[in-house]
């Protein structure tokens, strides 16, 4: 038998109905944050910066192999990215797991004691239309990262609902 270290044993064991949709980072400031990732890991002079008039922040998106980065400035003093930075410091805020099926993650992590929270920018608990796809986000973090999961919607559910992007 081939010997097998422990990322190789690891990876056997790795879940594949679960990837990294995103991970979003808490900044003061988007501007600063992107010339830092832009001087350090290349990421791309033209990133865009956007605004998100729903959620109130401030966002600068771009791409690491694949994952997204998402760079998340509060637009106002009582954005959840401010009280966060006020309470953890700057960082990585969370982690976007895309799922298959989002009521069985959740049916899973419920029954493992998980909590709900609330979507601060539809003011919705559980699993619920955004524009990407159904989210749901958990009031337990670990290691002191939030946990949301998405079940990204198919091109039926994009047209069914007539959901156009953020």
């Amino acid at each position: 038998m081939k010997y097998m270290d422990y990322r190789q044993r690891a990876r056997l064991n790795q879940d594949k109905s679960m990837r990294i949709k995103h991970m979003a980072f808490a900044v003061k400031s988007v501007d600063k944050a992107l010339l830092n990732f832009q001087s350090f890991l290349s990421v791309s002079s033209k990133t865009e910066k956007v605004i998100w008039e729903k959620a109130e922040t401030k966002v600068a998106i771009f791409f690491i192999n694949d994952i997204e980065f998402q760079l998340c400035e509060s637009l106002n003093k009582v954005g959840r990215f401010t009280e966060w930075i006020e309470k953890y410091g700057e960082g990585l805020h969370h982690i976007c797991y895309e799922v298959d099926d989002i009521n069985k993650v959740l049916d899973h992590a419920k029954k493992h004691n998980a909590k709900l929270r609330i979507c601060e920018a539809c003011k919705v608990y559980g699993s619920h239309p955004h524009p990407e796809g159904f989210v749901a986000f958990l009031d337990d973090e670990v290691s002191g990262t939030e946990i949301e999961f998405m079940q990204v919607y198919t091109a039926e559910e994009l047209e069914k609902h007539k959901i156009s992007g953020v």
